[in-house]
C-alpha cells in the first residue's frame, strides 16, 4: 500500500493560496479517482476538487474555512492492498469499536504551517474542563461560530456535546451556545449577542447579515438602517485582485461603437438549427472572441505582460471569458482560442462557462489567459470601464446590443449598435496603439463573415 498526497492546487497564477470551504469525504472513508473530496474558494474560482487515487481517506490535514497555502499537502489518501479488505475496520480512526471521526489534524500535528492571517487561534481550557478541540470528536457538526465562541468562553468540548441544540438535525445554533454561556456567568442575552458581533470573528456565507454594535452620539436612538454583511473568502479575494491590479497597471480607457447588424442577422438565421445541432444556444460572446482574436493577430503588443522592465510579448492567443457567478465572478480560459473557428469557439465558451457555474473547472482552465473579454452588456448596461485582470495589459468590455437609429450614407438607418470599451495599461499601450487596436476589432466585427 501507499500513501498519496493530495495538494492545495493552484487555480491562478496570481493565486497563492486557497481556503478550504467543505470536506466531502471523512478519515477513513473510501473514495474513487475523480471523486470530489474536497471544495475550495480562490479569487479566481469556486471548484470541487477530485480525488487524485482511490483508495482510503488517511488524513485530512486542515479543518474547513482555513486558507491554505497552494501546493501545500492538505490530505493523504491510502492506496494498495486494503482495498480489497474492510478498509473502513483496518483504518485506527474509523474502527468498529467507536464512532467514525471527522477530526482533522491541525497544522501543527501535520508538520505544517497556518497558511493564514485568519486562521483561528487555539481554543483555551479552563482548570476545570478538557481542553476544547479546533474541530469536534464527535459525529456532531458546529459551526466555526460556535466553536469560536466555544473557545472565547472557555465551554469545553464535552461541554459542548451536552447541549441540546435548537437547529437543523439538533444542530447547536449560536443562540444556543450563548444561552448557555448566559446560565454559567448570568450574563444577558443582549451583551453576548453584542460579543459574537464584535469579538468572534468568523467567516461568514457571503449575503449573511452580520450584527454589529454601532456607536451612536449621545441622545441619539440606535439606527437599524443598516446591514452590515461579511464578505465571504471569494469576495475578499476578488477585493484584493481589484486593488492590486489597480496599483499595479496605469489604466487608460477608450469607447467606441460597432454596428454588429451583419452579426446580428447571421445568428438570428442560424441560432435554431444551431441548437439543434450543437444542443446549446448561440450566444454573441464567441463572435467578439473571434473579432479579438484576429485583431490580437495584428497588434501582438495587446497580447502581452509586464515583468519589470521586460515586454513580455506572448505567441499563444488565450482569451479569458469572464462568467458571473453566485456569490463573484470567474475567468475560465479558452486555451489556444488562434485555432479555433466559429463553432469551436461557440463550444469552448459554453463548456466553460457551465462548468464554472457548476464549480467543475480544473486548475489549468483558469490559469495562462493572455487577454480578458468581460460582457456587462448582458445585464443591460451601454459599456463599463473594466479593471485589467493582471498579468495582462488589457481587458475589453461589451456592452449591450440595440437597435439605433444611425446616419449612413446621410440617411438614417435602423442598426444593431454596440458600444465597446477597453482598459489598457498605458505602461506599454499608448493610446494610439490601443485605440488602433479597438478600431481593428470594430473593423471585424462590422465585416463580419460566416467564411471569417
Amino acid at each position: 500500500m501507499a500513501l498519496v498526497d493530495v495538494v492545495m492546487p493552484q487555480m491562478g497564477e496570481s493565486i497563492a493560496e486557497g481556503t478550504i470551504t467543505k470536506w466531502h469525504k471523512k478519515i477513513g472513508d473510501k473514495i474513487e479517482k475523480d471523486e470530489t473530496l474536497l471544495e475550495i474558494s480562490t479569487d479566481k474560482v469556486d471548484s470541487e476538487i477530485p480525488s487524485p487515487a482511490e483508495g482510503i481517506v488517511s488524513e485530512l490535514l486542515f479543518p474547513e474555512n482555513q486558507t491554505v497555502n497552494v501546493h501545500t499537502v492538505i490530505a493523504r489518501i491510502q492506496t494498495g492492498s486494503l482495498l480489497g479488505t474492510d478498509a473502513r475496520a483496518a483504518t485506527p480512526r474509523a474502527s468498529s469499536s467507536e464512532p467514525t471521526t471527522s477530526k482533522v489534524e491541525t497544522p501543527a500535528e501535520a508538520g505544517q504551517s497556518a497558511a493564514s492571517p485568519h486562521s483561528e487561534p487555539p481554543l483555551q481550557a479552563d482548570a476545570k474542563s478538557e481542553p476544547v478541540e479546533s474541530v469536534p470528536t464527535s459525529d456532531k457538526f458546529y459551526s466555526p461560530l460556535v466553536l469560536n465562541i466555544a473557545r472565547t468562553e472557555n465551554v469545553s468540548m464535552n461541554e459542548l456535546e451536552r447541549i441540546s441544540g435548537t437547529g437543523a438535525n439538533g444542530r447547536v445554533t449560536k443562540n444556543d451556545i450563548l444561552n448557555y454561556v448566559q446560565s454559567k456567568k448570568g450574563t444577558t442575552q443582549q451583551t453576548y449577542q453584542q460579543r459574537t458581533a464584535s469579538s468572534y470573528q468568523v467567516e461568514q456565507p457571503f449575503g449573511s447579515p452580520v450584527s454589529k454594535p454601532t456607536e451612536h452620539p449621545r441622545g441619539t436612538a440606535p439606527s437599524s438602517a443598516v446591514e452590515i454583511i461579511k464578505m465571504d473568502t471569494m469576495r475578499k479575494a476578488i477585493a484584493d485582485h481589484m486593488v492590486r491590479s489597480v496599483h499595479t497597471s496605469a489604466h487608460v480607457s477608450s469607447v467606441t461603437e460597432a454596428d454588429v447588424s451583419k452579426m446580428v442577422a447571421y445568428r438570428e438565421r442560424h441560432k435554431t438549427n444551431f441548437q439543434q445541432r450543437e444542443g446549446f444556444k448561440l450566444t454573441f460572446t464567441p463572435f467578439f472572441v473571434e473579432a479579438i482574436v484576429k485583431a490580437l493577430k495584428d497588434y501582438p503588443w495587446l497580447n502581452s505582460s509586464v515583468e519589470g522592465d521586460n515586454i513580455i510579448v506572448r505567441k499563444d492567443i488565450n482569451i479569458g471569458v469572464a462568467v458571473a457567478l453566485d456569490s463573484g465572478l470567474i475567468v475560465p480560459v479558452v486555451k489556444h482560442a488562434d485555432s479555433k473557428n466559429l463553432v469551436g469557439l461557440a463550444r469552448a465558451v459554453n463548456d466553460l462557462s457551465n462548468r464554472a457555474r457548476m464549480k467543475k473547472l480544473t486548475p489549468d482552465e483558469v490559469q495562462g489567459g493572455t487577454f480578458t473579454i468581460t460582457n456587462p452588456g448582458i445585464f443591460g448596461n451601454l459599456y463599463g470601464a473594466p479593471i485589467i485582470n493582471q498579468p495582462q495589459v488589457a481587458i475589453l468590455g461589451v456592452g449591450a446590443i440595440k437597435k439605433r437609429a444611425v446616419v449612413i450614407d446621410d440617411a438614417i438607418a435602423i442598426r444593431s449598435m454596440v458600444y465597446i470599451s477597453m482598459s489598457y495599461d498605458h505602461r506599454i499601450i499608448d493610446g494610439a496603439l490601443g485605440g488602433m487596436f479597438l478600431q481593428r476589432v470594430v473593423e471585424y466585427l462590422e465585416n463580419f463573415s460566416a467564411e471569417g
